[in-house]
Order: C-alpha cells, then structure tokens, then sequence
C-alpha cells in the first residue's frame, strides 16, 4: 500500500495547509516510553518514499527518516515515560506526549492527521485506521518515531544489560519474559501492564532489577 496526499487534500480545499502528521510507536511494549511525533511537510503534493515503517527494514527507515527531517517544514519527537504511563494510562500517556508534539511544532498546525487516535483538540482532525499507511504526513511521522524509540531503546540495552531491549525494544518477546523472571523488573518497565503486575504480585520483594532474588541470583 503506497502513502498518497487524499486526506491532506481535504484539509488543503477547506483552507487548512499546514496538515501535521501525527503517529506513536511503543504502544504495546511492556518497557519503554510510548514515542510520538508531529510532522508537517510542505503541502507540495511531491512523491515520496516515506512508507509507514512496519513495511521497512531498520536500514530504510534511518534513511528515510534523515529524509523526512531534511524536508519537513516542522517536526517534533515527544516521549511519555513509564512514571507517566503508569499514572495516566497508556492512552491517556500517549495524548499527553502528541500534545507536547504539536506544541513544539513552529509554525503551527492548521490541521492534524493521526492513524486512529482520537486527539482532543480544536483543529481539524481526520484519524483513519492504519494513516500511517496512506498518508505521507503520518507515515513521515511513523519514520520519526519508530526510529527515534529504536534508538532509546537500544541505549537502554547497554543501561541493563541482559534483558534484550536492543532486540525486542521492549515488546513481549519470549527472550524479554524469561529474563524478568530472572533478572526482576527494572524502573523501565510499565508496572501497571498486566505482564509485569502479575510478576510483581508473585514475589513480596518486588523482584526489582539489582536486588537478589530468593534464589539467590547475584546483584547486576
């Protein structure tokens, strides 16, 4: 499915020609923020190779994502945290982090684009299921994100080592479940997803990551 301007159009003949782009990656992970981010590119109605960026290899979308930067007229990459997630939900953490988004955008959006989140906002908001995919705007944004949470996700490897976050950014993967039983829960995980609140409820001591386990598992 290749991105086109249809929905942007829309905005343009109704008098809305700055139209942001706005998509989320880290939705469902276990640990990690959610990343947003806000794009506008200029309302040119050129082809680009932006894709949504589950369709592309890691590879592509760097490269695609250097491009978006260089072309946009605005972007802007915003993060909600565990803390945040835990305490606002992971929707409501997700609007918190597009609101910062689009407040950073210069000049500002006269109308917005996401894939099926529900902004509240004043502006005019089309929200199709699966944008990222027929939208340049919010496909372009797709790049920013998944890239820029990639990116985070891989320095926290080095931050606790053993748990694979390099690899599976943070997502229920088979590898992530087995080393939190090992190696406990590390502040980056979001506490109030049923995974890691079942985990915390086996074990009185929390089994928090650094501290020794029952078994006697040496401190990290």
């Amino acid at each position: 499915m290749t991105p086109d301007w249809a929905f942007e159009r829309e905005h343009w003949r109704r008098g809305a020609f700055r139209v942001a782009g706005v998509d989320e990656a880290g939705r469902g992970a276990w640990a990690g923020p959610v990343t947003v981010a806000a794009v506008i590119l200029p309302g040119l109605a050129l082809e680009y190779p932006f894709r949504d960026s589950k369709q592309l290899t890691a590879a592509q979308r760097e490269r695609y994502a250097a491009q978006v930067k260089e072309v946009a007229l605005t972007w802007a990459v915003e993060h909600a945290w565990p803390d945040e997630i835990d305490r606002l939900n992971i929707l409501g953490a997700t609007h918190a982090a597009a609101a910062r988004a689009l407040a950073r955008l210069a000049p500002a959006p006269q109308a917005l684009i996401t894939d099926y989140l529900k902004l509240r906002t004043p502006l005019p908001l089309t929200a199709p299921a699966r944008a990222d995919a027929l939208s340049y705007t919010v496909a372009a944004a797709s790049l920013l994100a998944k890239t820029e949470r990639d990116r985070l996700m891989t320095e926290l490897e080095a931050e606790y080592p053993g748990y694979g976050f390099a690899a599976h950014k943070g997502y229920g993967a088979p590898a992530h479940r087995a080393a939190l039983e090992q190696l406990g829960v590390t502040p980056q995980h979001r506490r109030t997803f049923a995974p890691i609140a079942r985990l915390l409820a086996q074990d009185g001591s929390g089994r928090l990551f650094g501290a020794a386990s029952s078994e006697g598992l040496e401190e990290n």
